[in-house]
């Protein structure tokens, strides 16, 4: 079993492989689905910053176990998930935020964007992201028999002639992927060419899904589609959500408090990070009863900490999208390899899934225990940093702010070495702004399979020796980190990843 999941691997990573460098390492291109929770709307703030770094091909409205417009019928409605079965009983319309939020963000991103793209000319233009909106199924949690505009865009990206990989981003429910799913089922399962349609689908399609907030991928996707691809992220977006005090290490907890968070990202940046709720900000999201979040004298002190104003709530579908970002960590190409989107391992049970969960922990130096969260957590910091840089890009002009440097090997990044042999790695940089970039070597043990530590020795700035220890096996990899920092304000990061193959 083992040996046909990995070859099952290589042929999936090879495909990606073959694709990316076909098209010169092209952006990889993705479609949004979204309930609109308060959290979504902070993680859309965030990835329009990021919009230069992906291309967004469909922003669409879906509903959730937490958010469905209703039919405006009175019908009744009730969860068929037990957490919110069991909090909210019958409902006819669920804390629905309407299907204007993305316009409005939009607007403000059109106040910014002339400096935006001072910084990276390919932001997309405010147009051409107003028309990528589309409403999906959004009546009631789960509800995917409506075929919608959302689902047949959605459908229309599916089929269309392209072979590159597409991300679909799941911030609410599956549901309007499931109907997109079913609408072509319904249009091929019963002709010659539904073979190849199917196979088409299933080589193209990638979901990336923050937990299952409804139960159509269970119901339907799972047991139509099974060799389509799914990323499932259950554990390690948590120092992204609402607990991020109980998951992220107290050290790092200033870069998610109101003093950073209000100083260098919401306040003075311009007016769409402004619009990002934040404790005690006086915000109010129109629909959803349950946002009390802007006011601090409704806050509770509870099981999630004290929290104060401008502190950070939630976004929790942030790593969905991370993960698209090249930060030059090759997450894109192996998930197992962790990334700014954490890190997920083939699931044993189906080679075409990948899942984080008891069996993908990382050593977390903080608490010195095996963590399921900190797959994700380990790269806080750079996030947090890069996204105040990015704050900066709407208000400052280029030589004002500071751009990530560009990292290299020049050892290569894959090698080749015997057990108890050294070996060396260099590295360099070349910075747009001119600042002094400071490497740091580390291994990243629990993506190899090598159980042992490797010796590591910093020569000098731009070269590091590994010494492998003697007890390596055969065919045993050791992933090194080559991690450059530069010294601007605030100070940013980019890796290069050179994996070490014992012969």
């Amino acid at each position: 079993m083992k040996r046909k999941i990995s070859l099952l691997l290589l042929l999936f990573l090879g495909g990606v492989f073959m694709v990316n460098t076909a098209m010169g390492q092209s952006k990889p291109r993705t479609i949004v689905t979204t309930d609109g929770e308060i959290d979504d709307v902070d993680s859309f703030i965030r990835m329009l910053l990021y919009a230069n770094e992906f291309r967004i091909e469909g922003l669409v409205y879906s509903s959730s176990m937490w958010h469905y417009k209703g039919d405006g019928k009175g019908t009744k409605f009730v969860s068929e998930m037990e957490m919110t079965k069991k909090m909210y009983n019958e409902k006819t319309d669920l804390r629905w935020p309407g299907v204007t939020w993305m316009q409005d963000l939009i607007g403000a991103y059109e106040k910014v964007y002339p400096n935006l793209i001072l910084h990276d000319k390919t932001f997309p233009t405010p147009n051409a992201l107003r028309k990528l909106i589309k409403v999906g199924n959004i009546d009631f949690e789960g509800e995917m028999e409506k075929v919608t505009e959302g689902s047949e865009l959605i459908k229309n990206k599916l089929l269309d002639a392209t072979t590159e990989p597409i991300y679909l981003q799941v911030w609410g429910g599956t549901n309007t992927i499931a109907r997109a799913l079913k609408s072509i089922e319904e249009a091929y399962k019963n002709t010659p060419q539904w073979p190849k349609i199917y196979k088409k689908i299933c080589d193209k399609a990638i979901i990336y899904a923050i937990l299952d907030q409804d139960a159509t991928y269970k119901k339907y996707i799972a047991p139509n589609w099974k060799d389509l691809k799914v990323f499932y992220n259950a554990s390690q977006f948590w120092c992204f959500a609402y607990p991020w005090k109980k998951a992220v290490p107290q050290s790092q907890h200033y870069l998610l408090e109101g003093k950073f968070m209000g100083d260098e990202i919401i306040n003075n940046h311009g007016p769409l990070t402004k619009m990002y709720y934040s404790y005690g900000d006086g915000q109010k999201q129109e629909g959803d009863d349950e946002h009390i979040h802007g006011d601090l004298s409704k806050v509770k002190t509870g099981q999630w900490g004290e929290f104060g104003k401008y502190d950070f709530i939630s976004e929790g579908d942030s790593p969905a999208y991370l993960h698209l970002v090249d930060v030059g960590l090759g997450n894109i190409q192996n998930p197992s390899y962790g990334g700014w989107g954490g890190r997920l391992n083939q699931s044993a049970e189906n080679p075409n899934r990948w899942e984080d969960g008891k069996n993908v922990a990382d050593y977390n130096p903080y608490t010195q225990k095996m963590d399921l969260t900190y797959p994700q957590t380990r790269w806080i910091e750079p996030i947090q940093l890069d996204f105040a840089a990015r704050a900066d890009w709407c208000i400052k002009d280029f030589k004002n702010a500071n751009h990530p440097p560009k990292i290299f090997v020049k050892t290569g990044n894959a090698i080749k070495a015997k057990a108890g042999s050294k070996l060396k790695i260099v590295a360099s940089a070349k910075d747009p702004d001119n600042n002094r970039v400071n490497f740091n070597y580390w291994q990243y043990k629990e993506a190899g399979t090598a159980k042992e530590a490797v010796g590591i020795n910093k020569n000098t700035n731009e070269m590091a020796e590994i010494t492998l220890p003697a007890s390596l096996n055969s065919g045993d990899t050791i992933h090194i980190i080559v991690e450059g920092k530069d010294d601007g304000s605030p100070a940013l990061t980019r890796y290069q990843r050179v994996i070490i193959t014992v012969l």
